[in-house]
């Protein structure tokens, strides 16, 4: 069978070929493909260094790829990446900016080496440091495309990071010189699609205790009847986080709001709640419907109040009927004890007297 590059005119009767002959003609066409893909990206990397706004009109390589050949964001970004790094890059009042990977553009052009074998040797020798003399740069390289020419990607990673361990034994140096001291932040984020979320940067401890409270929570649920739990590891994180939430701010222990544990507001008219229509405000949020309304007032206390015509608070309610302990220790010194009608000192006091004993305070008008 032929081995030109061009690929025959016309349609080849695959059924009719041996089994080795195919195999060949699969490895040719592998290289004839690498090769063009090679020709491609140096015309890719002239247009380039000719300026791509002026050539094309677009505003990076990356986004010339995208559009030319309809691929996505991250092929066009990891093409963009290729062609700059196998070649010089646009002259900038003075000689141009030499490639990263000369070599890894030789072994591209022959057609030894592919597009993940080539991105593979990339990462690596972009971390090299640049105090790295050049010869041993070079012959760091040369040992990676030795090895691309009969090895996959993670082969070639691995002995990246063999290299990077020998040309760089002290490693990437910590931003941070004590991560400790990383300043927690937390920020509150309304999405234009309306929806809510958080971005947070956290110290290790703190990260580490929320972490290991969340953990158990966000456990996947045992299988009902066969059927697993289809929630995403994401989704099983954000309900634990919900639940959290919802258990911590009940805690006595929290720093309460106006005298009152930490508590949220929600406003909608009596009706409306009753019958399951309309729509509520939440505090701090905005518009909720009913049905959401009605499941927070589940656990919740209900204020009354009264407002004008122009929406100005006339009366304000309670949420429960009963004395607090201050209250109760008021009246006794006031009155030398309870004034209810038939009701003696409290030493003396029936269980039937007990219980009058109680709502009498209620009964002074407080």
């Amino acid at each position: 069978m032929a081995s030109d590059d061009a690929p025959p005119e016309t349609s080849t009767e695959w059924w009719r070929v041996d089994t080795a002959t195919l195999h060949a003609r699969k490895q040719e066409l592998k290289v004839v493909k690498r090769r063009a893909d090679a020709e491609q990206n140096a015309i890719l990397a002239e247009i380039n260094s000719r300026g791509i706004r002026g050539c094309s009109g677009h505003s990076t390589l990356a986004a010339l790829i995208f559009e030319d050949f309809l691929v996505t964001d991250k092929e066009a970004s990891d093409r963009a990446d290729r062609v700059l790094a196998l070649h010089p890059g646009p002259a900038i009042g003075g000689d141009p900016e030499p490639p990263l990977a000369p070599l890894t553009a030789e072994a591209a052009a022959e057609g030894a080496i592919g597009g993940s074998q080539i991105d593979a040797i990339i990462r690596t020798l972009a971390r090299i440091p640049s105090t790295v003399p050049e010869e041993d740069v070079r012959a760091g390289e040369k040992i990676l495309v030795d090895l691309a020419r009969h090895a996959g990607p993670r082969q070639i990673a691995r002995a990246g990071r063999r290299l990077l361990d020998k040309l760089d034994p002290d490693g990437k140096e910590p931003r941070n010189e004590d991560p400790k001291d990383t300043r927690p932040e937390l920020r509150f984020v309304k999405h234009r699609d309306g929806s809510l979320g958080l971005k947070a940067r956290l110290d290790l401890e703190t990260y580490a205790r929320l972490k290991s409270d969340l953990d158990p929570m966000a456990k996947p649920h045992k299988a009902i009847d066969g059927v697993r739990d289809s929630r995403s590891q994401d989704e099983r994180y954000g309900d634990a986080f919900t639940d959290y939430v919802r258990l911590k701010t009940t805690s006595r222990n929290l720093p309460g709001q106006a005298g009152e544990a930490t508590h949220i507001l929600v406003t909608m008219s009596y009706d409306d709640l009753i019958r399951d229509i309309g729509e509520a405000h939440l505090d701090l949020v905005g518009p909720i419907s009913a049905t959401d309304a009605r499941i927070l007032a589940c656990d919740a206390r209900v204020r009354p109040g009264v407002l004008g015509t122009a929406g100005e608070p006339l009366d304000i309610g309670r949420s429960k009927r009963t004395v607090s302990l201050a209250q109760k220790y008021a009246l006794t010194l006031r009155d030398g004890g309870c004034t209810f009608p038939g009701v003696r000192h409290e030493a003396l006091l029936t269980n039937s007297e007990v219980r009058d004993h109680r709502h009498c305070y209620v009964a002074s008008g407080w």
